[in-house]
């Protein structure tokens, strides 16, 4: 038959037009939106406000679609960045040509040429070329178990209209984003809070116990729990499924279908290497599938270059072939830029490089925006720099981009991580390669002696006790600043990381291994993946993270401790599988910025007075969650340079800008 369009007419079959229809729209022209976003409701009164408030998560298509069931409405909408088969075929809600299921999927399934395949020599017919329809028709084939045949990351609800049961589900390790607010009346999915809030039954008040975390220790999305009472998010590795059919309530049955455990090897050095640089150069092969221009972050530090260096050789760009794009962020201030680095790996992957310099002055006047788009507030000016990265991709056109996220988190790269290691060289005895580790560090990194040593006891002790250590610690030096009734009453008081581990039911932190383990799947690395996620998609950028594809996770947690830090190495096993493929100046290089900023010389300087507004207005408005009179001790020794200045004072006045921004009360 002919369709009629705003393009012209096109030929479709029979078959074409009822799956094209099923998509909800047959408006087929690609609107000047901006990011991919997902709505779904079961039993409340359907709002198409609560996609449109994400339609910065996707430029090419919108889509709504709404059923009914015994248990009230239902609704399933959707907003599209377009990146594999950029066609109208790839419209949502995507429903099958029998109209039983209906998709709306946010993520990329990157081995769906295999699996389109497979399904093919079973008889099935793709009538497109997205991944989207090979999502659907592996759900269709085999069910719930179609999860684990999955490469990718994703967040997606299926409606079964014939049985009335709506599915969802997470990838495993949380890399695209699913929340859910659930009452006997009504529950809701969403890409993004903010498409929940002012829901019947949601109070819009915040989460004390997360707000101590976030204060304390910097550290969030390491619970289900999130910085709204009453809002959860469907956790990496999850799925839930609600049952329509039954009028008595809204239940929804949340189980983990990916568990967070780990193998273990016991290999060579040269064996880990070897086949540590097959898996990630098969995961960066596979995340260069796209329709789209594709690019990558560049900071200069081992993981970003790694994903670079190797882009660059699939991509023939040291041969004359397309260029890969990097965007990088530079300061002025030595040290903290790593440009230096960043030259030596555009000079040797031949890249197209972009610099931009973040500037002090545009900290404040960008971060309300920022922070309406995270949704909940943030550790420090780091993931202003980040915004920056994305919107000067967006700005070159480039519509994709790889990052590095992820190594440190199941590598060990993060500098606390040399605590745990040397405690456990000293349970084994092994007295001399303690040594060996503190003398390189305090050679690689200046980490004075006493100060290793001090640090590395803690590990030692009892995590229970450890925790209490800290607290008392951070009591008596840093001014009691948390020492209200209020925190006391509701606060955790446990340390983030260890009700990290009891949630999923980890092994307590005691060496590199449980370490890796509770960072990548409990704590850290979801924090750094929901700022990724919101700071890219604020852009119409879609972020992907190849040390994430999860053959080369599982690899990397079964590996023993010294593939990970050998003396004043970090990252060993990537150091040592990189040979020949990074430049020498940068796989040799010790220090680790972890994408900073100048924010001790801003804070102490031209931002001063934004700082000091910034906490008194935080103070002013949640009085007594925090000791006022011990907040502004800390920050005058910060910002005088009596202390060191951390991130503790970019939190306070964050969750001041949250609240401002969100209407969120005590």
């Amino acid at each position: 038959m002919l369709l009629s369009t705003n393009r012209g007419t096109i030929n479709i079959s029979l078959r074409e037009w009822l799956f094209l229809a099923g998509s909800g729209s047959l408006d087929l022209h690609r609107r000047g939106w901006l990011m991919c976003g997902i709505f779904g409701s079961v039993g409340f009164e359907p709002d198409p406000q609560r996609i449109d408030i994400v339609a910065h998560r996707g430029p090419d298509g919108r889509g709504w679609k709404t059923f009914a069931s015994q248990v009230g409405p239902v609704a399933l909408g959707h907003r599209r960045l377009a990146i594999i088969d950029v066609t109208d075929a790839g419209l949502q809600p995507m429903c099958d040509p029998s109209g039983r299921y209906w998709l709306v999927f946010n993520g990329e399934i990157y081995n769906y040429i295999e699996l389109r395949e497979e399904m093919r020599a079973k008889g099935e017919v793709f009538i497109s070329e997205s991944d989207s329809e090979v999502l659907l028709r592996a759900y269709m084939l085999w069910g719930e178990d179609a999860l684990p045949r999955l490469r990718g990351m994703f967040a997606f609800l299926i409606w079964d209209e014939r049985d009335k049961k709506l599915f969802a589900a997470r990838d495993r390790y949380g890399i695209k984003p699913l929340y859910l607010f659930a009452t006997p009346r009504g529950t809701a999915f969403a890409s993004e809070i903010k498409q929940l809030l002012g829901l019947p039954g949601l109070s819009g008040r915040m989460n004390i116990a997360r707000a101590h975390d976030f204060l304390a220790s910097g550290i969030a999305d390491h619970t289900a729990e999130t910085m709204f009472e009453g809002v959860m998010q469907v956790r990496g590795g999850e799925c839930a499924t609600i049952d329509a059919s039954i009028s008595d309530s809204v239940a929804v049955k949340l189980r983990r279908w990916y568990p967070a455990s780990a193998g273990e090897l016991s290999i060579s050095e040269g064996e880990a290497a070897e086949r540590f640089r097959e898996l990630l150069t098969e995961s960066v092969r596979l995340h260069l599938r796209s329709d789209v221009p594709v690019g990558s972050c560049l900071s200069g530090g081992l993981d970003s270059s790694a994903i670079v260096s190797l882009m660059s050789g699939m991509m023939g760009s040291d041969s004359g072939g397309s260029r890969v794009n990097t965007v990088s962020a530079c300061y002025a201030e030595k040290s903290v830029d790593e440009k230096p680095f960043m030259d030596a790996v555009v000079a040797h992957a031949h890249t197209e490089p972009h610099f931009i310099f973040p500037k002090a002055d545009d900290v404040f006047q960008r971060a309300s925006d920022i922070t309406w788009h995270q949704d909940e507030p943030f550790g420090s000016t780091s993931i202003f720099a980040q915004w920056c990265v994305f919107e000067e991709a967006r700005r070159v056109g480039v519509k994709v981009m790889l990052d590095g996220q992820g190594a440190d988190e199941q590598l060990s790269g993060y500098h606390s991580g040399f605590s745990y290691y040397m405690a456990d060289l000293t349970r084994r005895r092994q007295f001399g390669q303690l040594l060996t580790t503190i003398i390189e560090r305090n050679r690689y990194h200046g980490t004075p002696i006493y100060e290793q040593i001090r640090n590395h006891l803690v590990p030692l002790l009892p995590p229970g006790l450890a925790g209490l250590l800290r607290q008392q610690h951070r009591a008596l030096t840093q001014h009691d600043w948390l020492g209200t009734d209020t925190l006391r009453q509701k606060g955790n008081p446990r340390t983030a990381l260890e009700l990290a581990t009891d949630e999923l039911g980890l092994p307590a932190v005691t060496d590199l291994r449980s370490l890796c383990m509770t960072l990548t799947y409990g704590s850290n690395l979801a924090m750094l993946l929901h700022w990724e996620d919101r700071n890219s998609m604020a852009h119409s950028i879609e972020a992907r993270v190849p040390f994430l594809d999860h053959p080369l996770v599982e690899f990397s947690l079964a590996l023993g401790n010294d593939h990970k830090i050998v003396g004043g190495d970090t990252k060993r096993v990537l150091r040592r599988g990189m040979n020949g493929i990074l430049p020498e100046v940068v796989k040799e290089r010790r220090d680790k910025l972890g994408f900073a900023t100048p924010e001790q010389i801003w804070f102490r300087g031209p931002l001063r007075g934004l700082v000091e507004d910034g906490i008194e207005k935080t103070l002013s408005r949640y009085p007594g969650l925090m000791n006022a009179t011990g907040v502004r001790a800390l920050a005058q020794e910060m910002l005088d340079g009596d202390r060191p200045l951390d991130f503790t004072l970019w939190r306070i006045v964050n969750l001041g800008l949250w609240g401002e921004r969100t209407g969120a009360t005590l």
